[in-house]
């Protein structure tokens, strides 16, 4: 019997295939499209992984330039542990 599928994994499904921007606790934002998930890992294809401590740009204007520009994807494939997301949303939702 398999388990039911949990609230955040509905969530997940409905954005399977979306460019989506993901916040860490630590420094670092990930942009990318949504490929897949398991109970431990996020994957992104044609990521965008961005050390906040390399520049002088916030957070938030990094992602407002990505969402005006598109992402610049620096990874094919990056895997994001879900346990350091503290944020995950459409970048198509970031309001420009």
């Amino acid at each position: 019997m398999s388990a039911a599928p949990s609230d955040a994994d509905a969530v997940l499904e409905s954005l399977r295939g979306e460019a989506v921007v993901l916040d860490l606790a630590a420094p670092w934002v990930y942009l990318g499209t949504l490929k897949s998930w398991d109970a431990v890992h996020l994957v992104l294809a044609e990521a965008d992984a961005h050390d906040l401590r390399d520049t002088a740009t916030t957070r938030e204007m990094y992602v407002l330039e990505a969402a005006r520009h598109g992402v610049a994807p620096n990874r094919k494939r990056a895997l994001v542990r879900r346990d350091a997301v503290v944020g995950l949303s459409r970048l198509r939702d970031v309001l420009t």
